[in-house]
């Protein structure tokens, strides 16, 4: 029958990606290791870069020459400082230090060119290469750092650059004062002239109104024309009411009558009888939406919350219309207003022109300008007094704070910066080929594959022992992930098997060094202990591995009583365990498994049927040679052993599939050499082991416990128990 396809699982979870690094850890820690050592070798032979930083504070100064106000103090603005940074890239600071420092020699040199680099290009390196700017978060302050490959190089760039920067920045707060100062007196030159010049207009003026004698500071006031001018203000007063009411009457009027209603809160209707009749209105309206809900028509209920809605609503509308025409009356009062207000207006105005204190007016205003004109003349001086104070003494907007100094240690390359990040590379780059390795794994990875891919019942899950390789004796059966594994694969042929006669059971795998001779060992020792005489035969001639396991000598064995060179009863040997005999391979030359030797061994296995109960063939890989399905033939009951990751499916699938053409049963998989301690589910098989082995009952040390002394199983090995390696190197 051929095995379902089982896909993959589409979605890892946490756990399983634990599990994939539990399992690459070894191929994850290499790649890391070769990432960092490269690292390691790259960052070694990597130029040094020397940092050296200078700190300058620099304050903002007034963006402008104020005249009516002082002078503000500085204040932190980031916009400023990132302007500085700008202005300490451009030509006209670097250009100096580079003239000053040799730069384009000694940049060229250091980028090993033969001559002078030209200043542009040496402009474009410190900049993009070697200039580094920064300002501390909420401060004033800007470290100028330099990165060279000489650390007396830098250091002088970056105070040179400071040096300069400064020079320019004072430079420029002092051309700032004097062009300040400067136009300060140009403004003054220019408001003398307009105060002589308003000065000439008032004496012209005197003298043509004949006003000698005249106070050039007294206020000229009259009674008529202050009320004149209150008559003239009141008047736009009540033009600008007019115009109001009137806007809000023919607004008003303007809206349908239906929709007046939506206005009562607005700012247009604020009467407050209006006001409590729409919340009234309101009210109404609700009891009758709620009776409707719950009411007939012609309830009386709801009858009379109709109708006393709509009372509530006629005399809201009759409120509106009252309010309308309170506007149209309110409008037709202050256009009464307005028109007497005019006529007294005019009249005072006629008598106004007939006052004489009329033609002085032109006087009046020309020594008022005069006034204004004086007062501006006096804020110049004043303020042109002042820039000149601060112009004598000015005020430094930057200082250097401290200098840059040549550096120890090189900032660049930093090792402990390229080490970290080549692990975390490393481990990344050795995560995603663990990922991938376990991609194109296509051994079976878990329990849940091999019965899917087979189809085949799991008759055990062997784990694998951290003493693999080892050639001993016989399981402890007082470590329960050796013994008990061995019990659960005995139980479960023993239910697959006839409760009476001898049964003749082989195990079989896709390829070699799978530990199915090690397994097999285990489980004939198993049954051993439990009482049943058991005979362990090693029908892989061409490289048997039973004899060094059982510790006897590999001839005579099977090979030799096939040839007829010896009897059975001198080639078998005691197993060491209980009722356990064992037959070695023997001597493997000349002996094929053809018609003569099948025939031979059939004899053989029913004349050993009379004498065991188990009778347990050891037999050779299936794919390759073809004497596992000569053997298999003889059987009762075919095990397929499966090592844990090894061989390919389709390898095992294949084997499955020889298997089945002898026409034996086979009765199901043995899963050997699974790790502990994961997550697949082979994992509750394993901890389900230790946990349930030697009846379920720990020592202080987590173990279980060993079997009393008087127990059937202690019994049958009187010298002791001895482990069992149930690693994958024997065949």
């Amino acid at each position: 029958m051929a095995a379902a396809s089982v896909p993959r699982k589409e979605h890892a979870s946490l756990a399983d990606f634990f599990a994939l690094v539990q399992q690459r850890r070894l191929l994850i820690a290499g790649i890391a290791l070769v990432v960092v050592i490269t690292a390691a070798l790259v960052t070694a032979f990597l130029p040094k870069w020397y940092a050296a930083t200078a700190t300058v504070r620099v304050e903002k100064p007034d963006g402008e020459m104020k005249l009516f106000e002082s002078s503000g103090g500085a204040y932190y603005d980031p916009y400023f400082l990132q302007d500085q940074f700008r202005i300490m890239q451009e030509p006209k600071i670097l250009h100096p230090v580079i003239e000053r420092l040799d730069l384009n020699r000694r940049i060229g040199a250091m980028l090993d060119t033969a001559e002078p680099l030209p200043t542009d290009i040496t402009v474009d390196v410190l900049v993009n290469t070697m200039l580094r700017l920064d300002s501390p978060r909420n401060s004033s302050l800007i470290k100028i750092g330099v990165l060279a490959q000489d650390p007396a190089l830098a250091a002088a760039i970056a105070n040179e650059i400071a040096q300069v920067y400064s020079d320019d920045r004072i430079a420029f707060a002092t051309s700032a004062q004097r062009e300040g100062v400067a136009q300060l007196r140009k403004e003054l030159e220019v408001q003398e002239r307009n105060v002589s010049a308003q000065r000439d207009r008032v004496e012209q003026l005197r003298n043509e109104m004949n006003l000698a004698g005249v106070d050039f500071n007294a206020r000229y006031s009259d009674m008529e024309i202050e009320n004149l001018r209150q008559m003239q203000s009141s008047l736009i007063a009540l033009r600008v009411d007019a115009i109001g009411r009137k806007t809000r009457w023919e607004r008003f009027k303007a809206i349908p009558f239906e929709e007046r209603l939506n206005l009562v809160n607005s700012e247009l209707i604020n009467d407050a009888n209006i006001l409590n009749l729409l919340q009234a209105f309101l009210v109404a309206d609700q009891t009758v939406t709620r009776l409707t809900a719950r009411l007939g028509s012609a309830h009386p209920d709801l009858i009379a919350a109709v109708d006393n809605r709509a009372k509530i609503r006629e005399q809201l509308d009759g409120q509106l219309r009252g309010f309308e025409n309170a506007l149209e009356i309110a409008y037709q009062e202050a256009q009464s207003r307005v028109a007497a207000l005019e006529s007294q207006l005019d009249e005072a105005k006629v008598a106004q022109i007939l006052s004489a204190t009329d033609r002085r007016r032109p006087f009046e205003e020309a020594v008022r300008k005069l006034d204004d004109e004086t007062r501006l003349l006096t804020t110049l001086k004043l303020t042109l007094r002042q820039r000149e104070i601060d112009f004598q003494v000015p005020k430094r907007s930057i200082e250097i704070l401290g200098a840059a100094v040549p550096p120890r240690r090189p900032s660049k390359p930093s090792w402990s910066l390229n080490l970290a990040l080549a692990l975390m590379c490393g481990l990344m780059l050795g995560v995603g080929v663990a990922a991938l390795v376990e991609y194109v794994d296509t051994s079976f990875r878990n329990v849940a594959e091999v019965e899917n891919r087979l189809q085949l019942p799991m008759l055990g899950v062997v784990p694998r022992r951290p003493e693999a390789g080892a050639e001993a004796a016989a399981v402890d059966t007082g470590d329960p992930l050796v013994a008990e594994p061995l019990r659960v694969l005995h139980t479960n042929l023993s239910l697959l098997l006839p409760a009476e006669g001898a049964a003749v059971l082989g195990v079989f795998s896709a390829g070699p060094g799978e530990g199915k001779s090690t397994t097999w060992r285990g489980l004939a020792q198993v049954m051993a202990a439990a009482g049943e005489r058991v005979l362990l035969v090693d029908g892989d001639l061409r490289r048997p591995t039973q004899h060094r396991l059982a510790g006897v000598d590999r001839v005579p064995g099977l090979g030799d009583v096939l040839a007829g060179r010896v009897e059975f009863a001198q080639a078998v040997r005691r197993g060491g365990v209980g009722q356990l005999d064992v037959l070695p391979a023997g001597t493997g030359e000349g002996v094929i498994f053809g018609r003569l030797q099948t025939e031979r061994l059939r004899e053989l296995i029913t004349m050993w049927r009379g004498s065991y109960d188990r009778i347990l063939f050891d037999s050779p890989p299936v794919i390759g040679v073809s004497d596992a399905s000569v053997i298999a033939t003889l059987l009762d009951g075919l095990v397929l052993l499966v090592q844990h990751r090894r061989n390919p499916q389709s390898m095992v699938i294949r084997a499955k599939q020889v298997l089945e053409a002898v026409k034996v049963p086979l009765l199901g998989v043995v899963l050997n050499q699974v790790p502990t301690g994961s997550s697949e589910d082979y994992g509750y098989y394993t901890a389900n082991y230790a946990y349930y082995g030697g009846g379920g009952e720990k020592g202080k040390n987590g173990r279980a416990r060993r079997a009393p002394a008087d127990t059937p199983t202690a019994k049958s090995n009187p010298s002791g128990p001895e482990r069992l390696p149930l690693d994958g190197g024997s065949g």
